[in-house]
């Protein structure tokens, strides 16, 4: 009687404990430096810096819609506010339309939610306003009835600043609408670099705050465009177009506008 082989399975070969452990050691190094680079993210865009994405064209030609940039959040706190920031900050109340996120699924927007709370996507632009610091507490800002038809300069203070440096070409510094106003304590008066396409502290008088944005609400300031890659660039403060106007005096009672 003819005998056959058993035929046996290949073992299959085992890792040994050095390389079952080495192996976890990598995996724990991956998982390490994951978590510490989103913790580090969490803690620059909370305390450091912040990305921003434009939705309108108020600031242009400055920003125009789609730019993305780059907010200090130093300022206000280490950092004064000046005349000229181009200063982001919530909404006082009103001075935007109800906003409805894009709905992406459970999924998408849990990814999304959780790539703008640790600050690697720009933040969520329903509550936010960007525009310019013109006038600061105490600081009296206006353009009276026949400076707006005429496209007169805005005075702070009594003294007239010309603003061609960053305001839209065409446009006229008060966008035709006159004001006269004194800043209160702890606010701003804000206007948009588009004074024709800008619904700000003119637009605003019979919202809360009376058209003026507390300063507790400023996030912080724009100090960079950072994409598209063609619209980099750096946005400084334009300190010479104030550099004439005195400092307030007296109190700052909110006036009518």
């Amino acid at each position: 009687m003819t005998t056959y082989p058993v035929a046996q399975h290949a073992k299959s070969p085992r890792r040994s404990p050095k390389e079952q452990s080495g192996g976890l050691a990598v995996l724990k190094e991956i998982a390490i430096i994951v978590i510490s680079a989103l913790v580090l993210s969490f803690l620059i865009k909370t305390f450091l810096v912040q990305s921003f994405y434009i939705p309108s064209a108020s600031m242009e030609d400055t920003l125009i819609t789609g730019d993305r940039v780059m907010v200090s959040r130093l300022t206000p706190g280490l950092i004064e506010l000046e005349r000229g920031d181009i200063v982001v900050f919530v909404d006082p109340g009103g001075w935007l339309q109800p906003y409805v996120p894009p709905d992406r699924g459970p999924v998408g927007n849990a990814i999304t939610a959780g790539l703008t709370v640790v600050g690697l996507l720009p933040s969520d632009t329903g509550e936010h306003l960007i525009k310019r610091a013109i006038g600061l507490p105490g600081d009296h800002v206006e353009c009276d009835a026949e400076c707006a038809d005429s496209g007169g300069p805005v005075r702070i203070n009594g003294v007239p600043i010309d603003e061609s440096l960053y305001v839209k070409a065409g446009n006229s510094p008060s966008g035709g609408k006159p004001f006269d106003v004194t800043v209160p304590d702890d606010m701003l008066f804000v206007m948009g670099d588009h004074r024709q396409s800008s619904s700000d502290s003119r637009f605003n008088t019979s919202k809360p705050g009376g058209g003026f944005v507390p300063v507790d609400n400023v996030v912080g300031t724009a100090f960079s465009t950072v994409w598209p890659l063609d619209r980099m660039e750096w946005h400084s403060n334009p300190d010479s177009v104030f550099t004439k106007v005195p400092d307030a005096t007296g109190p700052a009672p909110q006036t009518s506008a």
